[in-house]
């Protein structure tokens, strides 16, 4: 399975729990469906879904895991209109307005009554972590999304130190000088026709560069007036492309050719055999695209890293 995003975390301090004490950790807090009047429920799924039982995939040290959601969709126009409906009947019956408090409390009692028939939606979030990096990987195209599930994970567990990595350079400004000229693409890396760029003053206004070859005078005098690249789409070491963030955040992951060979060499038939092996072939990538892309914004500050 590949990600199609990532937003990476790192360890502050050592990962210490073991891969059987994390597995009974989040055996304590299993998924269950949506009770009847539930608005949503979450809980741990095996990665491998059907096809699996451990909360724990483990393949060369790094350890899969995946956070489900379910939510009961009650639409709002509904629920407005109901309430509207309501507000209508008791001023007419009542000869008098109805309060703004009156109207949140039918608008909570009618999306009670609804809720028993509302139809649920199903949100599965995968992340893995790799104590032996020193990394936490999720697979969310968001902060929040990001966050939900390491929120569950630290309630669950207990503990969860981790933060954004740091950088010694300002990823803007280094993105910048790339594109103009200034300094170059480090090895591995070459960037392809498309970027935002951002002014960074007060007002904020925002440019977005697609199809459009990034040497051109276009984006040349978007550079000379001030604007600073904020996003980046690359290719890394011919094998994977990605959009590459100011916030280090990695969007629109498109794998290459060889990684798909990979997968195809690997001799897996069955789905929790592909599983396998696609994530180790994916992880191992990501234990080296990781580093590289915090190198080139100067390297990790980890001065506030506590390493064994």
């Amino acid at each position: 399975m590949w990600f199609k995003n990532i937003i990476a975390y790192r360890f502050t301090k050592p990962f210490t729990l073991s891969e059987d004490e994390l597995e009974s950790k989040l055996a304590e807090s299993p998924f269950t469906p949506c009770g009847s009047s539930e608005v949503s429920r979450q809980g741990w799924v095996s990665p491998l879904g059907k096809h699996g039982q451990q909360l724990v995939h483990v393949t060369n040290g790094h350890w899969m895991i995946c956070l489900k959601r379910e939510d009961r969709l009650v639409p709002s126009s509904v629920v407005k209109e109901a309430v509207d409906e309501k507000v209508s009947e008791i001023e007419e019956t009542q000869m008098r307005k109805v309060t703004k408090k009156e109207k949140d409390e039918l608008k909570e009692q009618i999306t009670h009554e609804l809720l028993p028939r509302a139809f649920t939606r199903s949100k599965h979030t995968y992340c893995y972590l790799s104590p032996k990096d020193g990394f936490l990987v999720v697979n969310a195209s968001s902060s929040k999304a990001a966050e939900d599930i390491t929120s569950y994970l630290r309630k669950t567990i207990n503990s969860l130190p981790i933060r954004i990595p740091t950088v010694n350079q300002a990823p803007a400004a280094v993105m910048t000088s790339w594109l103009a000229k200034d300094a170059l693409l480090p090895t591995g890396f070459e960037a392809v026709a498309e970027c935002e760029l951002r002014d960074p003053g007060e007002e904020g206004g925002v440019v977005r560069c697609k199809g459009v070859e990034l040497d051109s005078e276009e984006i040349s005098t978007h550079l000379e007036a001030g604007k600073q690249v904020v996003k980046l789409a690359v290719t890394w070491e011919e094998n994977i492309s990605f959009l590459l963030n100011e916030d280090l955040s990695i969007k629109r992951l498109k794998f290459g050719d060889v990684m798909q060979e990979q997968l195809d060499d690997s001799g897996a038939e069955d789905a929790a055999s592909k599983f396998d092996a696609s994530f180790a072939i994916m992880s191992m990538e990501f234990a080296k695209l990781l580093p590289a892309v915090l190198d080139a914004f100067g390297g990790e500050d980890k001065s506030a890293i506590i390493e064994e």
